[in-house]
């Protein structure tokens, strides 16, 4: 099967894009997962576009080992830019699994996209068992052999958990992260966030993205670490998160609605067979 597809990223965070609006194309599970092989062509997630007749489009998300994912920001800043330039409009709406998600094309290159309200409640995470969502007390053990227990769960689309620690340098996330997402706590299984608040404007991250792994960026992490850091007083309304490639702006209004601002890439058009 030939695939004409695009190639995007969102600080490193990258893509594969398959737009089945005139051409349906039918993967299963293995050739998702081929596809996103750094062997074949690679990526963090596999992106659909789907027709819609309500929004500019509908989004389905896959992560490199198969599995669905609910949301993606860097995807969805994304592909709102490029149907931006398909159809010359500033502003594109995109439905994917945790509902409409508005996007504003602010600048070359330059997307916001509106991430909705955060959840909290036990229930909406989800986790296995009501507990205190701001504070899991889950273990964790550094490199010089500290504990740390902690752990705030968001749910932006997808379920996050997120441990604000002095050094997220000192945490062995290919260890750790693996082990956190298949916490028993987690029927869903969930991204597990590193970060360190450097100030009230601005806090460090490293992210491991369920079934995905460690990942260079991810624009749902970005979220959910500056409400959590807000709900703890850490952070202000507008705080920066930054990646090793880069910084998504994160700003939180008046009505609790998270948006998240940053850089684009170059659209590649890119061809394969699989």
């Amino acid at each position: 099967m030939d695939i004409k597809a695009f190639k995007m990223d969102g600080l490193g965070n990258d893509f594969v894009i398959i737009d089945n609006r005139q051409k349906i194309i039918n993967l299963n599970k293995e050739q998702i997962i081929k596809i996103c092989d750094r062997n074949f062509i690679g990526c963090d997630q596999l992106i659909i576009i789907k027709k819609n007749e309500v929004s500019d489009a509908s989004l389905e998300f896959y992560n490199s080992d198969g599995g669905i994912s609910g949301a993606c920001g860097n995807g969805t800043r994304c592909v709102a830019d490029l149907l931006s330039k398909e159809n010359n409009k500033k502003e594109i709406i995109l439905t994917t699994l945790s509902g409409n998600l508005k996007s504003q094309i602010v600048g070359e290159k330059l997307v916001t996209t509106e991430i909705g309200l955060a959840k909290t409640k036990w229930n909406e995470i989800p986790l296995s068992e009501d507990l205190n969502t701001n504070n899991l007390k889950i273990k964790l053990v550094d490199h010089n052999k500290n504990e740390f227990f902690g752990g705030t769960a968001v749910n932006v689309g997808n379920p996050h958990i997120i441990f604000f620690v002095d050094n997220n340098e000192n945490f062995e996330i290919r260890k750790i992260g693996p082990e956190i997402e298949n916490h028993s706590l987690f029927p869903e299984k969930c991204n597990v966030t590193f970060a360190t608040v450097v100030s009230k404007e601005l806090i460090k991250v490293r992210v491991w993205e369920r079934g995905a792994g460690l990942t260079k960026a991810c624009g749902t992490a970005a979220c959910a670490t500056a409400y959590a850091a807000k709900q703890n007083g850490l952070a202000n309304d507008k705080v920066d998160i930054e990646f090793s490639t880069g910084k998504l702006s994160i700003s939180i209004d008046k009505n609790n609605s998270i948006h998240m601002r940053g850089p684009v890439s170059d659209i590649k058009d890119i061809n394969f067979e699989i």
